[in-house]
């Protein structure tokens, strides 16, 4: 999502121009054009590829709408299949608004899915909870009654919004983590049952860390890519990463993988192997749907090749209008 505080100076009278993309080759960015959508988190199961993502229903000058989460599928990279939604927010029962993002997991022959929204009273501020089904395009329910992750388990963050953007990845041990935050990035172990903390939450905030992790392995090299904001330097979200030897660290910042999303002050990374090649899927705000253009929270789903190094590093990713249609 985003920084609420930077976000609401950012919108005050920000203009942004943008593209239907009609007539546009399946495949090309943005992927989806009858809704905007944002923070995209793929999950493969078998030859097929999952895009969970959050539905964008901001009017006029709203800063951030979103009520539900929706999944599309493809096998081939270029041709999608839509569902219904498979969660909204409010399914939380103690939660009161804002499907922020969210990522999906396979384990125990369950889809288990992990998302950000605001808690109610009870405990103030964002939290995350986990949702379960029986299969990944839901409809998933909520698999505990109660949030795993709740702002006062984080107390050293200065607002109310830092626990957000969760990142699950199960390691080749078996073990599953889980990531998140917002300027302070936290990483913990998930219990077996995969909807309880299994020991401490601990710090691990990269260079320039605003939002959005995503934990991903590539041989013996662990990354960590995330929505990252030099504020001395940049007015907008790029995406920045690091590396390490073990999930639990240490980890070297790596430096910048792509630049802002077009007229999009966010940007959210979701990176996984399909078919034998790698993919980096991102959102901007270059989209237009009838008379209402891209706008702070009025994103759209992109996605591009990535590419390794032979010393494991990331090759910089360029965003492109042509995404996946363009040649290897």
């Amino acid at each position: 999502m985003a920084t609420l505080a930077l976000v609401a100076a950012l919108s005050v009278g920000s203009s942004s121009a943008a593209s239907d993309g009609k007539g546009a080759e399946p495949g090309s960015n943005p992927l989806f054009r009858d809704r905007f959508t944002a923070d995209p988190a793929p999950l493969v199961v078998g030859d097929r590829l999952f895009l969970y993502v959050g539905h964008d229903e901001a009017q006029r000058d709203e800063m951030f709408n979103m009520r539900e989460w929706l999944v599309y599928s493809t096998t081939d990279m270029k041709t999608w299949t839509s569902y219904p939604p498979i969660m909204k927010a409010t399914d939380f029962k103690w939660a009161k608004k804002d499907a922020w993002a969210s990522q999906a997991i396979q384990k125990n022959g369950k889809f288990y899915f992990y998302a950000a929204v605001e808690h109610d009273s009870a405990h103030p501020g964002k939290a995350i909870g986990v949702a379960v089904s029986d299969k990944p395009t839901g409809p998933f329910v909520d698999a505990r009654g109660s949030a795993l992750i709740t702002n006062e388990m984080t107390p050293k963050g200065t607002h109310s919004w830092e626990d957000i953007d969760p990142t699950v990845f199960t390691d080749d041990d078996g073990t599953t983590w889980i990531a998140w935050g917002n300027r302070q990035a936290y990483i913990a172990k998930l219990k077996p049952n995969m909807i309880e903390i299994d020991g401490p939450i601990t710090e691990i905030t990269p260079p320039h860390f605003e939002e959005g992790p995503w934990l991903h392995k590539r041989g013996g090299l662990y990354y960590l890519t995330y929505a990252s904001l030099d504020r001395s330097t940049q007015r907008d979200e790029h995406v920045s990463y690091a590396t390490a030897p073990s999930i639990t660290g240490p980890w070297t910042y790596r430096g910048l993988l792509t630049g802002s999303g077009k007229y999009s002050f966010t940007i959210h990374p979701g990176i996984v192997e399909f078919k034998g090649a790698w993919y980096i899927f991102l959102h901007n705000a270059d989209l237009a749907i009838g008379d209402q253009s891209g706008a702070i929270g009025r994103r759209a789903v992109t996605v591009e090749r990535l590419h390794y190094n032979a010393d494991g590093t990331l090759r910089p990713v360029v965003q492109t209008r042509a995404g996946v249609t363009a040649p290897p």
